[in-house]
């Protein structure tokens, strides 16, 4: 499974990427929007930090004007992956982009059905949103192994991308159920790495060391 970090902070992604764990990034409007600095400028410089996939999302509702912004985005480095929001617009500009050679990733996913016609579009990633389907009352995981099976029926190349990752349960969930990519906000990677026994241990194998008052 790839591990992409669903941020525009410039800090957490150096910091994740550190760790060796960044295979790529997702940001949104709202992501960006926080930084208060210009789109483009946030693109260039993650691009320039992570060497993977960076999905940066048109804002555009038509599908001529999506098309015009995703090509602008693709544009500012070969790294950039176009989202485009899962409406019949989004899905036209989808085919037209993936027609020109330009990687989309296919968001806002909350049905398998969807999921498939983002396939049938060329998406290059489709985004189910686990934690925005649980906060309905439904199981977004579940969703994702259906997702999973109906791409493995078919053979699409479309790879799964979980987005709205809450917890830790959610990507081990989405490990066992295949998916091919998590986005991980940088809070969530964090707890992964953290276990109290981990913890514990290590400092006993410290305590123990250091009364043998050995140097290696």
């Amino acid at each position: 499974m790839k591990f992409f970090i669903d941020t525009a902070d410039i800090n957490e992604i150096r910091e994740a990427a550190s760790w060796g764990l960044v295979d790529g990034v997702t940001t949104n409007p709202s992501l960006i929007a926080k930084t208060r600095r210009p789109y483009a400028d946030v693109l260039r410089e993650i691009c320039a930090t992570v060497d993977g996939p960076v999905s940066a999302e048109v804002v555009a509702t038509e599908a001529a004007a999506m098309l015009e912004e995703g090509e602008r985005l693709a544009r500012l480095h070969p790294n950039i992956v176009v989202k485009c929001p899962l409406i019949i617009e989004g899905l036209k500009a989808a085919r037209a982009l993936s027609n020109r050679g330009i990687k989309v990733n296919v968001t806002l996913v909350f049905s398998p059905l969807q999921g498939l016609a983002a396939a049938k579009c060329g998406a290059t990633y489709l985004s189910p949103f686990v934690g925005r389907l649980d906060d309905t009352g439904h199981d977004g995981i579940a969703m994702v192994e259906q997702l999973v099976r109906i791409l493995r029926n078919y053979g699409y190349p479309t790879q799964v991308l979980v987005a709205s990752i809450r917890t830790p349960t959610h990507l081990l969930r989405a490990a066992e159920m295949g998916a091919h990519v998590a986005t991980i906000p940088f809070g969530v990677m964090r707890q992964i790495l953290h276990h109290p026994l981990t913890d514990s241990g290590l400092e006993k194998f410290l305590a123990d060391w250091r009364a043998t008052k050995q140097k290696i």
